[in-house]
């Protein structure tokens, strides 16, 4: 039988903290690497690929383009959070 330690409020403010950082930490990642991918031709294989006649659209850059839009939400809420707070009146 494993024995566990009650979690406690702090532990657990610690832990979901820490997994707003790294949700915060998936945009900007895939934006930088479909930056290099672009910039630097590290996809070479792409260029192989597109000439058997696919798609644009099926290369490194727009895959790293599109995962960084869909992981742009946490980046959104967060500016959604300070903005009300900006909005409101203190009294």
């Amino acid at each position: 039988m494993i024995a566990t330690q009650p979690e406690t409020a702090g532990s657990r403010n610690a832990t979901l903290g820490t997994a707003d950082w790294l949700s915060l930490a998936a945009a900007p990642t895939f934006a930088i690497m479909a930056l290099l991918t672009c910039v630097l031709g590290v996809g070479s294989a792409d260029a192989w690929c597109s000439s058997a006649g696919t798609s644009p659209l099926s290369g490194m850059v727009p895959m790293y383009l599109l995962m960084s839009a869909f992981h742009t939400a946490p980046w959104l809420k967060l500016i959604s959070r300070r903005r009300g707070g900006m909005h409101q009146v203190k009294e």
